[in-house]
């Protein structure tokens, strides 16, 4: 809205110029979902404290868990929330597509989200709704919001898988594109949610994952660079820069109060909602593979836990002690500190190689 209002008066004061920049926006968006969420974090979980909105302990968890994290509020993905949409209507071109199914994707996976740790908190239990009615809500939102991107993309090759480190190599998917576009936004959804379960574990990744995204929409959306680069041009989609620019800042913000030890959990209500996010992301930009590389860490404990399942119900043995896999190296003795940051650690050698990608075609 407010980059709008800036539009209208570029003719008269010329220095105005400097906000069509998508650098510039995106730097604003950044700053302004921080200092928001920097502002209003600590009076919101005073809020939440008194309305005790605390997060339910998982009952088989590390015992250490139910010391030191039992009465600590959740549901700070509301924080998180309100400091991107407030960015993304100050300073994105609302006049783009990509925008409005962004927003859809994170409004309604947060909704999701936000429902399922109201049930855990009414209920006292870890538990929420059940798998089966999540994961059909975020099918339903991802075919949903797919058919957005398809009905009105600039993109006539939004069906094409490209590989990277070859310059050549893509699959054109067709009507396939749809389910895989839905099993890249849910399976990204889920994965970052599994990961939210040390203090500030996925907080971090996520802002590093939106930073190397955020310069991947820049140069794809820009005819020179990404013809330089050689990976597809696609009309509009820097503007996703701007947006993602919001995600950096609202976790920023957020990872102040997330740090350990946590004084607000980011729940369902955050997780699933930039999980969705960046899956979306990630299907806009065609960079869907280069997603599962930068996020790798989020795949490593989605796998974690499927390889977990099917082992036990295959053989009645459990790979790991615990899952996801963080949980089982804190069940081998591992300080939570010394597990957040070197997961951080292997989040930032993932992002590295994805950008990489950009480059070694």
């Amino acid at each position: 809205m407010l980059y709008k209002f800036i539009l209208d008066y570029i003719e008269i004061f010329s220095f105005l110029n400097v906000f069509k920049y998508l650098t510039v926006r995106t730097g604003l968006a950044m700053f302004t979902s921080l200092f928001f969420v920097f502002i209003i974090g600590s009076p919101f979980i005073n809020f939440f404290s008194t309305k005790h909105l605390t997060n339910p302990i998982r009952e088989d968890g590390p015992d250490e868990h139910i010391i030191k994290k039992i009465g600590t509020p959740t549901m700070g993905g509301v924080l998180i929330l309100l400091g991107l949409f407030l960015s993304v209507f100050l300073w994105c071109d609302l006049s783009n597509p990509y925008i409005w199914a962004l927003i859809f994707f994170s409004g309604s996976f947060g909704l999701l989200g936000a429902y399922d740790d109201y049930k855990k908190i009414k209920f006292n239990n870890s538990s929420g709704v059940s798998f089966k009615f999540k994961l059909i809500i975020q099918i339903i939102i991802a075919i949903l919001g797919t058919l957005i991107i398809i009905k009105f993309s600039n993109n006539s090759d939004l069906n094409i898988l490209y590989f990277p480190f070859f310059k050549d190599l893509f699959i054109n998917l067709g009507w396939f594109f749809i389910p895989f576009s839905v099993f890249i936004i849910v399976g990204s959804s889920n994965a970052v949610n599994l990961t939210d379960g040390l203090d500030g574990l996925a907080t971090v990744p996520v802002i590093l994952v939106a930073s190397c995204f955020a310069f991947i929409s820049y140069v794809t959306g820009n005819i020179v660079f990404s013809d330089y680069l050689q990976i597809p041009y696609i009309e509009g989609v820097g503007e996703v820069a701007v947006f993602l620019g919001s995600i950096i800042g609202a976790c920023l913000g957020f990872l102040w109060f997330n740090a350990p030890p946590a004084k607000i959990f980011m729940g369902d209500t955050g997780s699933l909602a930039l999980g969705g996010s960046l899956g979306a992301v990630g299907i806009i930009t065609k960079h869907e593979i280069v997603l599962a590389i930068t996020g790798g860490l989020f795949v490593l404990e989605a796998v974690s836990v499927i390889v977990q399942v099917f082992s036990y119900k295959l053989t009645g043995k459990r790979v790991f002690k615990m899952a996801p896999i963080h949980h089982h190296f804190e069940k081998k003795g591992w300080a939570e500190s010394t597990i957040v940051i070197r997961f951080w650690i292997i989040a930032i050698i993932l992002a590295m190689i994805g950008l990489a990608t950009l480059k070694l075609r």
